[in-house]
């Protein structure tokens, strides 16, 4: 009797596994052929540029998206969760910016401003002038400063140039230092005007230099702004020093130009020359009041076996404004979106949960995923993987996994050889990898440090289109334009089969030999 009930139960067993094979087969088959015939990846990345535009965390045009998303995963039947990670005092909204020199060589101007800086008033045109770099400078020149745009030094990263407390306390002190300096080079000059010819002079101390180091002085004594050179393509970041302080009343109100390297060239020896010429700006930056909440867009597939475990496929749908967010990380967002849409248009029924993460606030520091994961440390032991895509607009050429995942991973992908013969894909083996210390980099960060397994889609740029990340990277090149279609379709449809797979295994991934052994732990063990 008991060797009857076990070849009983193996014949379920093995009935019940050839069903869930033969169901993900068709699956699989279903995603492919949606893939190949009606993907719509580019039509999402198309909405998200260029209806929305650049999706600055605090905007209008976050905010939009945000609703956008929700309302495509409830269309594609999937539950939806809008999961609030965080507030911001005030939000910001971007519009147009011109600039042209006016004069011998008029030309209109090419840059930009960093997010969460002030604007002009309306068109304001003025005389142009070198920043004052000591107190005799600054003296001699205070009654020209008023309406005058500034030239300063210093070579822009992107970011604003400090206006808080802490950052005047730090110019204060370095002007007061360059005061000591002019009296000891008053010195050493006077000393050298008494040598002789066979005297050995001095050489004079140089001043110490920071960019707009009168910022104070010369926002009270009335300039419009300031303008800093920029490498091209131009990238401005966001005002991260002050943005949590900031309030309605406190807003910034000097626009902080960053111009052109070129141009900017030009016109700093044009005020060398102290040549008669205006620059003229009209620059749209606009605030709204706060608080601003933000949120995460959690698309979900509920797993019909194993719905407290979990698969995260993930993207950010925060983008810089100087751009639309084309690449980073729509290239990231949108095949995500569209592997969530193949996977219940195809029938997908996983056995574990998949959550398709949409993050907020991952340029100002993984703030989304650092506030889920903050949120929900019980389901952590509990994640498969958390597949994020953030590395641009190619194609996924392979996966490096753990010794433990290798049989299960390479079952899972053996479809993906058969979608393309221009994408071929191979399973890699990898050393485990240290555990970091802190979250870093992009939102897969949030997980790696809590031990959570981030394996990703190997990418490639094998058709050799030229793909630069550096020349897209926070700039103003991050267009919609900037990906690549037959790359971003190919990627949805892996990325669909890949983590449906992994929901549909009878088991969580192992983590054996993910993560290398903390170096404490073993000297503890040892």
């Amino acid at each position: 009797m008991t060797k009857l009930l076990s070849i009983l139960f193996l014949i379920l067993a093995v009935f019940e596994t050839s069903n869930i094979y033969s169901q993900s087969d068709q699956v699989v088959k279903n995603i492919i052929q949606i893939g190949k015939t009606d993907n719509q990846t580019m039509k999402h990345l198309d909405i998200l540029c260029n209806r929305f535009g650049g999706r600055l965390l605090g905007s209008d045009a976050y905010e939009n998206a945000a609703d956008w998303a929700a309302s495509k995963f409830k269309e594609w039947g999937m539950q939806v969760q809008m999961d609030e990670a965080g507030t911001l005092p005030v939000g910001f909204n971007r519009g147009p910016w011109f600039g042209k020199l006016l004069g011998e060589n008029g030309m209109d101007l090419h840059f930009a401003t960093p997010s969460y800086t002030a604007g002009t008033k309306g068109i304001q045109t003025g005389h142009v002038l070198l920043e004052p770099k000591n107190q005799a400078d600054f003296d001699r020149m205070k009654g020209r400063l008023k309406g005058a745009w500034v030239i300063i030094t210093g070579k822009s990263e992107g970011w604003p140039i400090d206006f808080s407390k802490l950052a005047d306390e730090r110019r204060a002190k370095i002007i007061a230092e360059n005061l000591e300096i002019d009296k000891k080079n008053k010195e050493i000059a006077e000393y050298n005007s008494k040598l002789d010819s066979s005297g050995v002079k001095k050489e004079p101390i140089i001043l110490k230099d920071e960019p707009a180091l009168f910022y104070k002085q010369m926002k009270e004594a009335g300039i419009l702004g300031i303008i800093q050179s920029a490498p091209v393509p131009i990238r401005v970041l966001y005002d991260r020093k002050n943005i949590d302080s900031l309030t309605f009343e406190t807003l910034p109100n000097l626009p902080d130009i960053k111009l052109d390297e070129h141009q900017f060239t030009l016109i700093e020896q044009m005020a060398k020359e102290r040549r008669n010429f205006f620059l003229e700006f009209d620059i749209r930056n606009f605030f709204k009041m706060g608080p601003i909440k933000y949120y995460n867009v959690i698309g979900i597939i509920p797993g019909t076996k194993f719905p407290n475990e979990y698969v995260i496929m993930s993207g950010h749908l925060d983008s810089y404004d100087v751009g639309t967010g084309g690449v980073d990380d729509g290239s990231g967002t949108t095949p995500t979106m569209e592997a969530a849409r193949m996977i219940m248009k195809a029938g997908g029924k996983p056995k574990r949960t998949i959550l398709v993460c949409l993050w907020a606030g991952e340029e100002f520091g993984l703030l989304g995923s650092k506030s889920w994961v903050k949120r929900n440390k019980e389901k952590l032991p509990n994640i498969s993987n958390m597949f994020n895509r953030d590395g641009g607009p190619t194609v996924p050429t392979n996966i490096s996994v753990s010794e433990a995942m290798w049989n299960d991973i390479s079952k899972i992908c053996e479809p993906l050889n058969g979608i393309n013969p221009d994408f071929p894909f191979t399973v890699k083996k990898m050393e485990p990898k240290p555990r970091p210390k802190q979250a870093q980099y992009t939102d897969a960060g949030s997980f790696s440090v809590e031990g959570v397994p981030t394996m990703g889609l190997g990418l490639e740029d094998n058709k050799g289109y030229n793909f630069s990340y550096g020349e897209i990277w926070h700039t103003e090149r991050d267009l919609y334009n900037k990906s690549i279609a037959e790359y971003q379709e190919h990627a949805s449809i892996v990325t669909a089969i890949v983590v449906y797979g992994v929901a549909s295994l009878n088991h969580l991934l192992s983590r054996d030999g993910y993560f290398a052994p903390d170096k404490e732990e073993s000297s503890k063990t040892n």
